[in-house]
């Protein structure tokens, strides 16, 4: 229900620089969402700096953008709403929404209401004194399912660490403070979003990445738009974050690598055909090993020729790309309902 109450927000000098913006992705949380606002707005209501409350809509087939632009014009909150196209996933609408955001810091969360906004202030208390680029939250008491939730999420998150240095306790947390200087240099792809402390440490040493604990709480409207599926998408991910933070921008080297290593084989593979055949004088052209070194020295080529072909299309890459990864339909704000 949306409340006319004046809150000490309300009273912050509307010239002074926004300080924070806080992101939350939303799709199909039509009940959710009232009482998701209502929560921002107690958390944040003593928070003395500007700040405002930006909703991505993903594409919702139900009431939710209805019920969210309810709150548009309540008191002393600065709400914006970006209505995207279609849905094009938590990763593309969170990017959405830092593109759009304006704060000098940025906070995301999820709208299922599991996430605490009441941690957001002490959050950003936190960066700032441990003068820290990203604030990650721990759900250290997770309230989800032990099987289908808890247990892929520590090994993933084991995984993670390992592979990208960064050493996490809780990669797929979505309440996140970020220095917006930082985040906005990030390019979030794919369903890349679970990643985002390793694209961090791909701009800003890990040393300043952080981790917070948090408060969980067990999800009271709708249905988890994850399940054990996700577990085989979040490997493939890692894969593919593997290879762009060792060799996105030479890709080339990784292909090249692989194709030089299948060469050195195939070379020593035909060279014994060689001298078996023209020292030895026995009979080659029937031996599996010679099929095996030919297959192997074209490969070498195919691997070779392809880190070059890669090598091309990341330098186009860089020097093109600027497009984003989504299509706003329609943004709302306060000023529709001045």
């Amino acid at each position: 229900m949306q409340t006319t109450t004046e809150s000490p927000s309300a009273a912050i000098d509307a010239s002074a620089p926004l300080e924070l913006s806080l992101v939350v992705p939303i799709f199909n949380e039509e009940e959710s969402v009232g009482p998701l606002v209502d929560r921002i707005c107690s958390a944040m209501t003593n928070y003395p700096q500007r700040w405002e409350l930006i909703l991505v809509d993903d594409g919702s087939t139900d009431a939710t953008l209805v019920n969210a632009r309810k709150h548009i014009g309540r008191a002393g909150l600065a709400l914006k709403i970006v209505e995207l196209q279609r849905n094009f996933g938590q990763t593309a609408a969170m990017q959405a929404g830092i593109d759009t955001a304006a704060g000098r810091l940025i906070a995301t969360m999820d709208g299922d209401l599991q996430n605490d906004p009441n941690d957001i202030p002490s959050m950003v208390a936190e960066l700032e004194r441990r003068e820290l680029d990203l604030l990650v939250g721990w759900r250290k008491n997770r309230q989800d399912g032990l099987l289908l939730r808890k247990i892929p999420s520590w090994c993933a998150n084991y995984l993670i660490g390992r592979i990208t240095g960064v050493k996490l306790h809780d990669y797929g947390c979505s309440l996140k403070i970020y220095r917006s200087s930082i985040i906005k240099q990030v390019k979030l792809m794919g369903e890349m979003h679970r990643f985002i402390p390793a694209w961090v440490a791909g701009v800003v040493p890990s040393s300043r990445i952080g981790e917070m604990v948090v408060t969980h709480h067990a999800r009271a409207h709708g249905q988890s738009k994850y399940g054990i599926s996700r577990t085989f998408r979040v490997i493939l991910d890692l894969l593919s974050v593997m290879f762009f933070m060792r060799y996105k921008a030479r890709p080339g080297h990784f292909f090249g690598s692989l194709g030089l290593g299948l060469g050195a084989i195939a070379t020593l593979v035909l060279l014994y055909l060689f001298f078996d055949k023209f020292i030895m004088g026995n009979d080659i052209g029937t031996r599996p090993m010679l099929m095996v070194g030919i297959v192997l020295l074209l490969s070498s080529v195919q691997m070779i020729t392809t880190g070059i072909l890669a090598e091309m299309i990341a330098r186009t890459y860089y020097r093109d790309d600027a497009s984003p990864n989504y299509i706003v339909r329609q943004i709302f704000d306060r000023s529709e309902n001045a």
